[in-house]
């Protein structure tokens, strides 16, 4: 497995944890209304406008040669980590200091 291969793993397996943990915020507490956070149409609205800007942004900054795509998923994988972290702690908070590992 290359070192990229092995970034885009750890990228991957992180962001399922980030998801498992909305979906345990979402199961916990259900919108009230449409205007909620966690209703489908903010989600998918927020969700798509930053995969737009982040792309767009790596592109270019690629195209320039001003980072590697490596150097980029090593930054990623760093940050969907921390995110699977705060998601691990904030329910383990929510959930009475349970232990949270989210997977």
């Amino acid at each position: 497995m290359t070192k990229l291969e092995d970034l885009q793993r750890r990228y991957l397996t992180a962001a399922h944890a980030v998801q498992a943990g909305v979906a345990m915020e979402m199961n916990d507490d259900p919108p009230s209304n449409s205007a909620s956070a966690v209703s489908p149409k903010m989600l998918r609205t927020g969700v798509n406008m930053a995969m737009v800007q982040q792309g767009a942004l790596v592109r270019l900054l690629i195209a320039k040669g001003i980072i590697t795509e490596e150097e980029y998923f090593e930054e990623l994988a760093k940050g969907a980590e921390a995110e699977k972290a705060a998601y691990e702690e904030r329910l383990s908070r929510r959930f009475n200091g349970a232990k949270i590992d989210l997977v």
